[in-house]
């Protein structure tokens, strides 16, 4: 064995798989009560790993766990200080979408909605130590961008000419992009691996997905349509291709992909799909691989399309 060949596989012994951590908290206000179920005038709840790990309503009250872990580990200090915090919240985004309203001269006949993204995503190393890969820090106002903090820059950045104002208001208070600058990089890293010790068990039971192959008809009378299906799995990292004679397909072959999306359950699903000649007697496949579970596979379309 040659010494190249030998540090390749110990190179490829030595590979740890890298997972992606993310903390966020996301707030939503509409501008008056909007008489929907589900839809409360304010919103706010904590995603750990796209989890929910705490919430609170503007009509309970009350920030309350989402996960039994985080009720066990936090005390009852920590939920009540965690209660004030997003009743001032409420207050907060009340008099700033009333600002909003008569910057934009909007009225009141119709809700307007205000939304506050904010949190960190983080890396694991090889050492199994967390590194900060980036912060976000993000206002949404009736479904379009508004303002986001450029943490690199310590900058506000104002997608919106209504933001303009604030944007002016906010990169003069220098306290202000400090502090937003430590909490992303610092702080919610920090809460991010105490919240990820307390469910730790939890959170590191991979399920691995269930994968569904089926064709159905393409607008095309002389084509067909082949959709590879993952769905039921966790975490969310998973590699999904599509091949015809052991080539991978892209999206320049056609492919098109739902992306990684949530199911009700806290799980995931993928589901990608290319539009193929009837007449095609190649041999396509769809390869799956969850590198949490271990799960991979290779599964092969019917010859009857």
């Amino acid at each position: 064995m040659s010494l190249r060949t030998l540090l390749v596989l110990v190179g490829t012994a030595m590979m740890v798989y890298s997972e992606k951590h993310s903390l966020t908290y996301i707030y939503t206000a509409f501008s008056k009560p909007v008489g929907l179920p589900g839809l409360h005038e304010f919103t706010a709840m904590g995603l750990l790993d796209n989890r929910m790990i705490d919430y609170f309503d503007s009509d309970n009250q009350e920030k309350v766990p989402k996960q039994d872990w985080m009720k066990k580990h936090l005390e009852k200090e920590y939920w009540e200080k965690g209660t004030q915090s997003r009743k001032s919240k409420q207050q907060w985004f009340k008099v700033n979408i009333d600002i909003l309203m008569k910057r934009m001269r909007q009225n009141d006949t119709d809700a307007h909605v205000l939304q506050w993204m904010h949190g960190c995503e983080g890396e694991t190393n090889d050492d199994g130590s967390m590194k900060f890969v980036r912060g976000m820090d993000m206002y949404n106002y009736d479904g379009n961008d508004f303002l986001a903090f450029d943490d690199n820059h310590q900058i506000w950045v104002a997608a919106a000419t209504a933001a303009e104002e604030t944007k002016r208001k906010w990169d003069e208070v220098q306290v202000l992009k400090e502090y937003t600058k430590g909490y992303l990089e610092k702080e919610c890293m920090e809460w991010m691996n105490k919240f990820r010790d307390f469910g730790q068990e939890q959170l590191k039971s991979a399920s691995p997905p269930k994968v569904h192959l089926f064709a159905r008809k393409a607008k095309v009378e002389a084509n067909t349509i082949l959709t590879c299906l993952a769905t039921g799995f966790y975490p969310k990292d998973i590699i999904m291709q599509i091949k015809r004679n052991g080539r991978v397909l892209t999206i320049e072959d056609g492919v098109v992909t739902t992306g990684v999306r949530p199911n009700n359950d806290e799980t995931f699903q993928r589901k990608d799909h290319v539009e193929i000649l009837k007449s095609d007697v190649s041999t396509y496949t769809c390869e799956v691989n969850h590198p949490a579970s271990g799960l991979h596979v290779e599964e092969k379309w019917g010859k009857k399309l």
